[in-house]
């Protein structure tokens, strides 16, 4: 038996769910490493995760054999190619990513500005789409990242179709991260923010992830409560009131148009 067998018992439940210590432990690295900016090395990911050494050693080593991750000429672990082929396969099958690419290119050539599709995922919204602003010096692709929903456009405004108690429990009361000095700090001022936007029916975030970067969000309402939403990013220097008002009612019509053939499709 290799230390990996001998650490793969239950990890016990969570929520009705009972975790496979091993499974649990795997998933938590290869997420790990696609979230950090460079390679991690052995130490690096065990000070991380505190997992025993030896069966640290043994999921390291299967995950490299599998190409999930690889090793640098340092021997410091990044994700791997398998990772990509299960992120591009989940794009693929989504029934209603064939209908998001047109929706897209129609907002950016309207608004000349860099325009995204996410999702809710838990407390973090995931990024599966993007088209770049007609000026490509402003670059800002995301697609296959994530961000705390509290601190986009995108996650505002999806979290604005929950009740308060919802997003309480969804993303916790703070101290949030602040990714920014902007950044929402906890749940009394999310929760004040949120308000605002129900009203509005659309969210704004003013440089809360990104400095130098304004959005604006609305949810695609194909779901209830919504779990998709479409944002334009704009210079902070171009966001006049303006603007985003011109911004929004793009979205909001183009957010309709795009929910009206997801149901007419029959995707709920």
């Amino acid at each position: 038996m290799t230390p990996l067998d001998e650490q793969s018992g239950d990890a016990g439940p969570v929520g009705d769910v009972k975790m496979v210590k091993s499974a649990e432990r795997t998933i938590a690295i290869l997420e790990m490493l696609a979230a950090a900016p460079q390679p991690l090395t052995t130490a690096e990911i065990f000070k991380q995760t505190g997992y025993p050494r030896s069966s640290l050693h043994w999921l390291l080593l299967t995950l490299l054999e599998l190409n999930w991750i690889e090793q640098n000429s340092e021997g410091a672990y990044r994700i791997g190619t398998h990772a990509l082929l299960c992120g591009t396969a989940y794009l693929d099958r989504d029934p209603v990513m064939e209908h998001v690419s047109g929706v897209l290119e129609k907002i950016r050539n309207a608004t000349t500005f860099t325009t995204h599709y996410a999702r809710l995922d838990r407390s973090d919204v995931i990024y599966l789409a993007t088209r770049q602003a007609v000026d490509r010096r402003r670059l800002s692709s995301r697609v296959g990242r994530k961000l705390p929903a509290q601190v986009t456009a995108l996650g505002k405004a999806i979290l604005a179709e929950y009740t308060d108690a919802e997003v309480q429990q969804r993303i916790g009361t703070g101290q949030y991260q602040q990714l920014t000095p902007h950044s929402v700090p906890d749940f009394e001022s999310l929760r004040a923010e949120l308000a605002e936007f129900r009203k509005t029916g659309h969210s704004i975030e003013r440089e809360q992830n990104t400095v130098g970067l304004t959005c604006v969000s609305v949810v695609v309402p194909y779901r209830i409560p919504g779990t998709d939403a479409i944002s334009c990013s704009i210079p902070s220097e171009l966001a006049t009131e303006e603007v985003l008002r011109h911004t929004v009612a793009i979205l909001q019509t183009s957010a309709a148009e795009l929910a009206r053939t997801l149901r007419g499709a029959g995707i709920r």
